[in-house]
């Protein structure tokens, strides 16, 4: 077995954090396959005493490990004692033993994407659509659990009219889930502000939940024509609108006052324009930070360090307070 970290580092078990000292054979153990979370599990457990260590510096924390320790850099796999400078996969620890809900594409993923496009608020832990319309929250609450099995309910509620300055009766629904808000982020492209957000393209999957995306936005953000055969979109997020519209087939010229307007011909599948694109559902669960720092750190009188060694299956990786890491072999 290869050198790991030291006894007192904190390593992120199924279970929660512990020091490295307290892993025991069976422990299951997170860790990363791409961008998803995963486990693995501890098939052996050993220490290894050494007298020479490294303080390696991140953005988010200073871990202790052996020199020899592995990290996975935008690069590959380099040593510890080499990483300065590096960026190395890593994940909120915080985040990893949250609820992560089966996300289904379908006519109902596609409307609640469309619809929190247009109304929804995306919180740092949860999602919430809070409207006029009784039955334009009662669709969305049903299209949210049908996609994702989130338990979800309609409130009365009351918002302030900034226009008749009082109070009027609203509608609101709302679901706790940060692995959700972070899906919904994703899909517009980091920022879910109605201004800034980009067109979620995840909705190109197929027909059906293209569709599902048109009603649950023009529900929110548009109306039927009562001139011709079709509906309006209104949004002054001009940059969303331009994409959108080369799907449809539909001219767009953005106004120079106001919101702007896009039509949706009831004919527009006839044009042939629209092509099927596949982006995941999940949202990616691995980040990088910076290697700020790696400092030699020699062990001090008599005592040398003890470092911990683990044996795992199925992945041979493991994280070290959310820093992706294995061991040399």
């Amino acid at each position: 077995m290869g050198y790991g970290p030291t006894s007192k580092m904190l390593v992120n078990l199924v279970d929660g954090c512990v020091q490295a000292k307290n892993v025991a054979p069976g422990s299951a153990m997170w860790t990363l396959d791409e961008n998803r979370t995963v486990q693995t599990t501890a098939v052996d457990v050993a220490a290894v005493k050494a007298r020479a260590a490294v303080d390696v510096v991140t953005d988010h924390m200073t871990f202790t490990v052996s020199p020899d320790l592995l990290l996975s850099t935008e690069g590959g796999w380099v040593r510890a004692a080499d990483a300065l400078g590096t960026l190395v996969a890593w994940t909120h620890a915080r985040k990893l033993c949250r609820e992560r809900p089966t996300i289904t594409p379908g006519y109902e993923f596609g409307y609640f994407v469309g619809a929190t496009c247009a109304d929804g608020t995306v919180y740092k832990n949860y999602v919430s659509l809070i409207v006029n319309d009784e039955g334009f929250a009662s669709r969305y609450a049903a299209a949210l659990t049908a996609c994702t099995g989130l338990s979800v309910r309609l409130e009365a509620v009351t918002r302030p009219s900034g226009y008749l300055k009082r109070e009027l009766p609203g509608f609101r629904v709302r679901v706790v889930s940060s692995y959700l808000s972070d899906a919904v982020r994703h899909y517009v492209g980091g920022d879910a502000h109605h201004m800034r957000q980009g067109f979620p393209r995840v909705v190109l999957r197929d027909i059906a939940t293209f569709e599902g995306f048109l009603d649950g936005y023009i529900d929110g953000d548009g109306h039927r024509s009562k001139h011709w055969n079709g509906r309006v979109i209104a949004s002054a997020n001009v940059p969303f609108l331009a994409e959108l519209a080369p799907i449809l087939g539909a001219r767009f010229t953005p106004s120079t006052k106001g919101a702007s307007q896009l039509c949706v011909s009831d004919r527009w599948q006839s044009r042939g324009t629209f092509t099927p694109e596949h982006h995941p559902l999940d949202p990616p669960e691995r980040s990088w930070v910076q290697v700020k720092e790696v400092r030699p750190r020699p062990a001090l009188g008599a005592k040398p360090f003890t470092f911990y060694s683990y044996r795992l299956a199925p992945y041979p990786t493991f994280l070290v307070n959310g820093h992706l890491v294995r061991e040399a072999r």
